[in-house]
């Protein structure tokens, strides 16, 4: 300030501020008074010229002026400068955002986005409205703009309260009442478990299963003649059938294990083994087909210990039975033996409160609807009640029992069929028993919003990690195209460009041909999960796509054939119906539909449909060959066409078939003979212990003695798929 005063008060500018002064209030006083002074403005001025005193007094007044003003505005940059640094506009910004979306939050223009990432890492060029920005990027616009940045919490704001039901804590003990034991029966495939589980039914389940192999769960009640009971789980032992396997094993108490005695521990025998370790459910041992002349059941037992199962022979604890299930030996003896196992574990559970359980199996029934096989595991059920299980909840309108008798109740242990459901409950899913309907849609609510949230998660996870590798790519192109001139920048690009054009609709129709849609429908969900996962080990997608574009559970519907046919896919069935009349509509649209009830037959009929796709191989087949002994040449106009004199090893040579020449075991030459002579005469076939004379349609091979002539034809034949299911 004081410098700007002595410069002030510096006498070299003192008559020009005078006079900038006077001026300056000779116009404001003109202004103000010229309307009422007009007339006497010239004398007024004389009299201010002629007064030196007033205007030394008005230079003073004006320093003085001066110096406030200037103390004013030091104090106000000052402020300006504090306000400035404290009023900066706060930007809410969130990780994976847009260039659009960071300019609305700055209420910028997205022009202003694109000048403060110039002269950084960033390829503008690329960069457009909806791409996504990395957090420096974000951090580096936002700095440029002058703005603070603060990292978004809308999703915490968000996040809703948890409406999901839950299980009970654990009873009082002095609620628990015993409860029937939940044994599963567990084996390798044809082992005799269905018709094990058939002589303590007496009934006939295993005339029922197709090609007598269990194909689902099923859950039943067994009453024996010393009054207890048994709920028995019957697993499939097909090498399908893993997944279902271990559900069964999660919800029981006990497994049998039955093992062939002729035949001993095959691959399923060790996978049940191994479940029930994971669930930790002790192992009753049946040797099944004990009656065979070929059975070795101690066999069985020394092949187990190489599993850590240890028969009681053997000092263990696993009780070892050997039984017939054709016959019926001994199987009072295995019933008693689970009976005493179960006494040991105290099986108990609590019949009061709202029900737990868990689903075994859900299918379609005609009439019915949505139907469950559940195992109620506390509680009891009645007609009424409300469920929840996975993402469908139900009312139960109706139960039964495994021989279809309407039951009124189910208590804890008891296997239940359920109607009433409003979707298809999982396989495996926990059922929950809730107060109301608005509670069991609010829990199922919860349930879709959570696993949508989850879904939305792994989106954004995939989405950022495409990003990134599209940035690396980038970079990698920009590495590559940056030495380079312009020009052939341009060239390469229009090249890379023109590889990528669309195919033309008969390409299209030829490229959609190593893709197979198919659809999947099963009788239970179960099932359909079964064939889901062979799916999943599908490894061919390299010869032939395998694309799954519906699966369910239920007879196969017109939907279906309509959806197949958009796709120009495949129907398979497993152990479901397709109607007359939708059987017409396929064949009219041009829709396969292929029923079985066996699953190894549907896998395999799909491996045939998968080759079929795919392009067929062309195998040589050998007719003869001939050795060459001499080489000549002779003329033909004026050109000298090389000659081989040849004896007919094996086969015979056609002319009219393709042939090659083969050198110290490498093919030189692939193609047809323009002449083939026996002495002077042209012959189309020459046989065995024959010489010949012959030539080929390419003048520039030359023969050595000593070469061979293969005389062949090209045969078409069918591919086949590479896939192995593993069964």
């Amino acid at each position: 300030m004081n410098q700007k005063i002595l410069k002030l008060e510096n006498l070299r500018r003192f008559h020009t501020i005078c006079r900038q002064l006077h001026s300056l209030y000779q116009r404001r006083m003109l202004a103000q008074w010229r309307h009422v002074f007009s007339s006497a403005y010239l004398v007024w001025t004389a009299q201010l010229y002629s007064q030196p005193w007033q205007t030394d007094a008005l230079i003073r007044t004006a320093l003085s002026q001066r110096r406030l003003l200037v103390t004013k505005k030091e104090k106000k940059s000052q402020k300006s400068q504090l306000s400035s640094t404290k009023s900066k506009k706060e930007v809410e910004v969130w990780i994976g955002m847009t260039v659009e979306e960071l300019a609305r939050v700055m209420e910028k223009d997205i022009d202003c986005v694109y000048e403060s990432l110039l002269n950084t890492a960033v390829d503008i060029d690329s960069l457009e409205a909806h791409s996504h920005l990395d957090e420096v990027w974000i951090k580096e616009v936002i700095k440029k703009s002058g703005m603070k940045l603060k990292w978004s919490k809308l999703k915490q704001d968000k996040v809703r309260e948890n409406k999901d039901a839950v299980k009970r804590p654990q009873a009082d003990p002095a609620l628990l009442i015993p409860r029937s034991p939940v044994v599963t029966i567990m084996g390798h495939v044809d082992h005799g478990k269905t018709t094990l589980l058939d002589k303590l039914r007496k009934t006939q389940v295993a005339a029922m299963e197709a090609g007598g192999i269990t194909q689902h769960i099923g859950a039943f009640l067994v009453s024996l003649p010393s009054g207890e009971k048994i709920t028995f789980l019957d697993t499939p032992g097909h090498a399908a059938f893993s997944a279902m396997r271990a559900r069964g094993a999660q919800v029981t108490d006990i497994i049998i294990l039955v093992v062939a005695a002729d035949d001993g521990v095959m691959k399923q025998t060790v996978e049940s083994i191994q479940h029930a370790k994971d669930a930790q459910v002790p192992i009753v041992l049946a040797i099944n087909k004990c009656d065979k002349a070929e059975a070795d059941p101690e066999k069985v037992k020394k092949e187990l210990l190489a599993y850590d199962v240890v028969c009681e022979d053997y000092g263990g604890d696993v009780q070892a039975v050997h039984v017939s299930a054709l016959t019926g030996d001994n199987m009072m003896a295995l019933a008693e033996a689970t009976i005493a196992l179960a006494e040991m574990l105290e099986l108990k559970a609590d019949p009061t409160g709202p029900v737990e359980g868990t689903v075994i199996e859900s299918f379609t029934d005609k009439g019915r609807g949505p139907v469950t096989t559940a195992i109620i595991q506390r509680g009891t059920l009645r007609k009424g009640s409300i469920l929840v299980a996975g993402k469908s909840w139900a009312k139960v309108r109706l139960m039964f029992d495994e021989n279809d008798k309407v039951i009124n109740e189910a208590c804890p242990s008891m296997p239940v069929g359920i109607i009433g459901w409003r979707d298809f409950p999982s396989a495996g899913d926990e059922i929950l028993e809730v107060e109301s309907e608005p509670r069991a849609r609010e829990v199922v609510h919860w349930r879709k919003y959570e696993q949508e949230q989850e879904k939305n998660k792994e989106d954004l996870e995939l989405i950022e990690e495409k990003r990134k590798e599209h940035q690396e790519a980038h970079r990698k192109a920009r590495e590559k195209y940056g030495t380079l001139h312009w020009k052939e920048r341009s060239f390469i690009k229009y090249k890379i460009k023109k590889q990528q054009q669309p195919l033309k609709p008969k390409e299209k129709a030829g490229g959609d041909s190593n893709v197979l849609p198919i659809i999947i429908k099963g009788d239970v969900d179960g099932s359909v999960e079964a064939i889901l996962n062979i799916m999943d080990t599908y490894d061919a997608s390299h010869e032939c796509e395998l694309e799954l574009v519906h699966f369910g559970v239920g007879d196969i519907s017109e939907n279906d054939v309509n959806l197949a046919e958009t796709f120009h896919g495949v129907i398979y069935g497993f152990n479901v119906n397709a109607g007359n009349v939708i059987q017409q509509s396929a064949a009219k649209k041009g829709v396969k539909i292929k029923l079985h009830k066996i699953i190894y037959r549907l896998i395999e009929d799909l491996q045939e449909e998968l080759s079929s796709r795919l392009p067929g191989i062309v195998e040589e087949h050998t007719i003869g060959e001939a050795s060459v002994l001499a080489t000549f040449s002779i003329t033909e106009g004026k050109k000298k066409v090389p000659v081989a004199g040849c004896r007919v090893q094996k086969g015979q040579l056609e002319k009219q078939k393709k042939f090659k020449l083969i050198r110290n075991g490498h093919v030189i030459w692939k193609g047809s003979l323009i002449s083939l002579k026996h002495h002077k005469d042209d012959i189309s076939v020459i046989k065995t212990g024959m010489d010949c004379g012959l030539s080929l349609d390419e003048e520039k091979i030359e023969f050595k003695v000593g070469d061979d002539i293969v005389c062949y034809e090209e045969k078409e034949v069918l591919a086949k798929t590479s896939w192995d299911p593993g069964f």
